[in-house]
């Protein structure tokens, strides 16, 4: 557990002796979606997951959920965990807050991998698609397999019901849908894109074939960093770290691997 004025963030730290991989899910997330690929990295990794505020087994009222609130907590869960030459894994907004991390804090981060993320903005529109998408959610769903066949059965399904809580016999939603609204409202209000060109460390683009990034904005991406690496997989949509998590860690694992060399 890592507190940070007043506020407790749950971790799942994997074990590891070699360099230090953080992995930051997104809205309304926990850390067992990144389950899958925090076994195998854990091989030659120290990887820590991060339930984040708000999120998961933390406190699921902070009164701050700013972007810079995201990423100051990244920076006290390294300094509380000993971690240092960070490498930063963030899916959705977890990558938002990963992309941010690394521009502000580049003797901390040393290297990036975005798992469809984007900086740009801002979109009036997030908060209102997140509180339609939560409205949607039929909830307490009354068993663990009908919130799995909710969320697209497989292995989507799976990932976002074992982010579920059981009570009295149903499955409740681990967070308040209010705080989730309030946690996209800044990106929604501001632009962060001046910040993708600050990163200094190596990058990482991990894209969905269907993902909500455009291809005009990724060659925009590309364009003002040269040194970024930008990579779709075929067939995935938004939720590709649970879709195909083989194929992410076959792409992380050289990615880790020139860092050292």
């Amino acid at each position: 557990m890592v507190e940070r004025e007043g506020v407790r963030l749950v971790c799942r730290d994997w074990g590891g002796d070699g360099p230090a991989l953080v992995l930051l899910h997104g809205v309304a997330g926990h850390v067992g979606e990144w389950d899958a690929l925090a076994g195998p990295l854990s091989s030659a990794y120290r990887v820590v997951a991060v339930d984040q505020r708000g999120h998961g087994a933390g406190d699921r009222f902070p009164s701050d959920v700013s972007r810079d609130a995201f990423v100051e907590d990244v920076v006290a869960v390294a300094d509380q965990l000993g971690l240092e030459g960070v490498v930063l894994v963030g899916q959705s907004l977890g990558g938002h807050t990963a992309i941010l991390a690394a521009a502000r804090h580049p003797g901390l981060v040393r290297a990036l991998v975005a798992v469809e993320a984007d900086v740009s903005g801002p979109d009036p529109e997030w908060p209102d698609h997140i509180r339609r998408w939560l409205d949607s959610w039929p909830a307490p769903f009354p068993s663990l397999d009908a919130a799995v066949q909710f969320f697209g059965g497989g292995a989507i399904g799976m990932g976002w019901a074992g982010g579920l809580e059981e009570r009295g016999g149903q499955w409740w939603p681990r967070f308040d849908r209010d705080v989730m609204v309030q946690c996209v409202a800044d990106a929604a209000r501001h632009s962060f894109a001046h910040e993708w060109e600050r990163i200094t460390c190596p990058t990482l683009l991990i894209l969905a074939q269907s993902s909500f990034i455009s291809p005009a904005r990724v060659d925009e991406l590309m364009r003002r960093r040269v040194p970024t690496v930008s990579v779709s997989i075929r067939g995935t949509r938004h939720d590709l770290h649970l879709e195909q998590p083989d194929i992410v860690y076959d792409l992380i694992s050289p990615f880790l691997a020139g860092l050292s060399a």
